[in-house]
């Protein structure tokens, strides 16, 4: 083996050709009469790893499959060799692999999938033949890298061919759109090939950060008119949960609530792109705090405003046996007896033990006040003077206050 091992730097389309040839070029002379055993354990990877290719590989489908295996196989050699191969035609190849996945009713996690199981069969093949013929450790490593970066470059245009058939089928500009939105807030993530992909294909140029906003029919779905919004807005009136995507926050939740005549908004928390779905959950999750009653019904609920509230109700097991614990010194009194101590001792907290404050929130006299203070403090003792147990019994009583439940009595 005469040629010395370089690695190239840089990355992108083209990092898998640069670390072929920067093999030796008797690797292909020996490879080349493997190319046959190689594309087969390839093919009985992918059908063994991936159930969606179990099946019999039969018509353009089976036989697109089965050329592509071997035209990737021959490459990789031919480029080893610096023979001149069909390297131009990779994109062309492998976007057609990913349309007619698409045309078939295929699965693209599949057929990710499926390149991933491809590699590393390609890889154990390639491994065992080494160890066998003595080849140093670092053209090994180097042809490890090499097949992991022709699987990720062949992917990706599959992924590309897949997308755009996918957008060619869904028709018009604004439910490519649509999908679009769908793919930003599908959950587990979609990739980002896919992503870009379909925002090209939407002509909508991914910004930085983006905000979801959740929205709510005040009436009937079918007369409430369409808000108005940028032509960089993704919205989704149909579906179940209706929503609109903003890239510009500042400028389009800016009078929002002239722009939403029978709706109700609630915006979610500011994030990237990657993250449009977390944003979508806490502006629903904010939607419903509105619907229940337990913040104002305005026509914009920012969840910014409410993120304590959120906190405090996160886990109802958990604040069950918080109560258990802060709350403890109420078992055994009554319903009303609880309520109207659980009220005073909130607004005691509250107002820092300032009485005439206290009686005015309350509604009572002084004198009312001071008599379930001495209650108080006669069931929790020094609880009300250690800060963090304070702490817990403000935060627990708050709970239930924004519940409408009362405190637990006895379990």
């Amino acid at each position: 083996m005469t040629r010395t091992i370089t690695v190239p730097h840089p990355r992108g389309t083209g990092r898998a050709q640069q670390l072929w040839c920067s093999l030796p070029t008797e690797l292909a002379r020996r490879f080349r009469a493997h190319a046959d055993p190689i594309s087969r354990r390839i093919l009985e990877e992918i059908q063994r790893a991936v159930p969606e290719y179990a099946k019999p590989l039969e018509g353009e489908f089976g036989k697109m499959i089965v050329l592509a295996i071997e035209q990737a196989v021959l490459s990789c050699i031919d480029s080893i060799d610096t023979v001149p191969s069909t390297e131009d035609n990779w994109p062309k190849l492998f976007r057609e692999v990913g349309k007619r996945v698409h045309h078939d009713g295929g699965s693209l996690n599949s057929l990710q999938a499926a390149y991933r199981a491809g590699g590393r069969a390609a890889w154990r093949y390639v491994a065992e033949l080494g160890q066998a013929h003595r080849f140093p450790a670092a053209v090994l490593c180097v042809g490890a890298e090499a097949i992991f970066a022709y699987v990720e470059e062949i992917s990706s245009y599959s992924v590309e061919g897949y997308t755009l058939a996918q957008a060619m089928a869904t028709g018009t500009l604004e439910r490519r759109r649509r999908r679009l939105l769908e793919l930003l807030l599908a959950s587990p993530p979609s990739s980002p090939a896919t992503i870009a992909t379909m925002a090209e294909a939407a002509k909508w140029a991914m910004p930085k950060w983006v905000t979801v906003v959740a929205l709510d029919p005040r009436s009937d779905q079918h007369l409430t008119p369409a808000p108005q919004v940028a032509d960089d807005v993704l919205l989704d009136l149909e579906g179940t949960e209706p929503c609109l995507l903003t890239p510009n926050p500042d400028r389009d939740l800016r009078g929002l609530e002239g722009r939403l005549p029978g709706w109700r908004a609630a915006v979610g928390p500011r994030v990237r792109p990657a993250d449009a779905a977390t944003s979508a959950r806490w502006a629903r999750r904010t939607l419903d705090l509105v619907r229940r009653g337990l913040v104002g019904d305005g026509a914009v609920t920012h969840t910014a405003d409410h993120l304590a509230t959120h906190w405090l109700l996160l886990d109802r097991f958990l604040l069950d046996e918080l109560s258990a614990k802060t709350l403890a010194p109420f078992a055994g009194l009554t319903v009303k007896q609880q309520v109207r101590l659980a009220d005073t001792l909130l607004s005691w907290l509250e107002h820092n033990g300032n009485t005439p404050d206290i009686a005015q929130a309350l509604g009572v006299h002084p004198q009312t006040v001071r008599y379930r203070v001495s209650q108080l403090s006669d069931l929790f003792g020094d609880r009300l003077t250690d800060p963090a147990q304070r702490l817990e019994i403000q935060m627990t009583l708050r709970a239930h206050q924004l519940l409408g439940t009362p405190p637990p009595g006895e379990q």
